[in-house]
């Protein structure tokens, strides 16, 4: 089973930790906070996924069990944001 990464949008405060770390997964709205890439982690990456969980400041970042498919490649900018109105 897959991991994904989830961030909490209530908790986070916009630090940037999560993009610094991992910038493969997460990149950074206008106003800072997160865009996590929906995917499931992939296995070269899941060090890495979990360093930048441990390092969150606002311990807004988790990573979730998933029946989504582990993604190749590099990443992409198809997140979802739920501060980014539609």
């Amino acid at each position: 089973m897959a991991e994904t990464l989830r961030v909490n949008p209530i908790q986070c405060t916009g630090h940037g930790v999560c993009a610094e770390l991992l910038p493969e997964l997460v990149t950074l709205d206008e106003w800072g906070y997160p865009v996590i890439d929906p995917r499931a982690v992939p296995p070269d990456l899941d060090r890495d996924a979990r360093r930048a969980v441990s390092a969150c400041p606002a311990l807004a970042l988790k990573l979730m069990k998933s029946e989504v498919p582990a993604r190749s490649g590099s990443a992409s900018s198809g997140g979802t944001n739920p501060r980014t109105p539609r």
